[in-house]
């Protein structure tokens, strides 16, 4: 059974440049999002960072599958000793000086369903957090 992806949107006060500044260099990145030390945004371009949850750290495996620059980011989205695989897509829309931002997780269903951390309502919590309080506070504060 194909679960129906995660798709959150929301606007930022702040230009699509700016935005995808935030979205693509490592050391703005660090700031509200993960530290990727190394981050290229080229397709085919492999990276991990960990991530935590309570006490238990899992290093998330990624890889670029499409860019377009200033609208389009995707990469692959797993965890190192877990089965699974997903995608993250960041999609950027000029609205009048601001910037909607669609994002889209799919094949969440894909992963360990015996673990809550790989819930699909964790995942909302944690995007919900990353792009409408971390990410917006980044690029609006700018």
């Amino acid at each position: 059974m194909k679960a129906e992806p995660l798709v959150l949107e929301r606007v930022l006060n702040a230009p699509v440049a700016r935005v995808w500044d935030a979205l693509t260099n490592n050391a703005k990145m660090k700031k509200w999002y993960f530290d990727i030390a190394d981050f290229k945004p080229e397709i085919g371009f492999e990276f991990q960072f960990y991530g935590s949850k309570d006490d238990t750290r899992y290093l998330h495996l990624c890889k670029i599958t499409e860019l377009i620059p200033e609208q389009k980011l995707t990469y692959t989205w797993k965890y190192e000793n877990y089965p699974g695989e997903s995608a993250v897509s960041f999609e950027l829309f000029e609205e009048a000086g601001k910037t909607r931002l669609k994002l889209t997780h799919t094949g969440l269903e894909t992963f360990i369903t015996d673990n809550p951390d790989f819930a699909p309502s964790s995942f909302h919590a944690g995007w919900t957090f990353i792009i409408g309080t971390s990410l917006k506070d980044f690029v609006e504060g700018q």
